[in-house]
């Protein structure tokens, strides 16, 4: 990709997929993963950033005789993904308008 992935960006996309649910965090990087190029660890950082700002929380749930670590939205963090989803939708628009008055059509 040629653009760089700033972290409120990525953020988001994290809040976004855990708005869905909660998830564990491989489950949570796969899916992540399946629509940005980016690494595994890339991502944990960014989990324990939300965690510590508060827009996640973590608990621990058995799975197959082990503990499996689940992480799940909190009401902030829903608020900072709509609020973060709408300066998207802003900077995306201003983008594609810029980007169309250069077209030729």
């Amino acid at each position: 990709m040629a653009f760089a992935l700033g972290s409120p960006l990525l953020e988001v996309c994290v809040l976004a997929v855990l708005e869905r649910g909660d998830t564990y965090g491989y489950a949570l990087t796969q899916e992540v993963k399946g629509s940005l190029d980016i690494s595994e660890s890339t991502l944990y950082p960014v989990l324990r950033r939300l965690e510590r700002d508060g827009y996640l929380y973590v608990y621990d749930q058995p799975y197959q005789g082990r503990n499996r670590r689940y992480y799940a939205i909190t009401d902030v963090g829903r608020t900072c993904c709509r609020n973060r989803r709408e300066e998207w939708r802003s900077f995306r628009d201003g983008i594609e308008h810029i980007l169309r008055k250069g077209e030729v059509v």
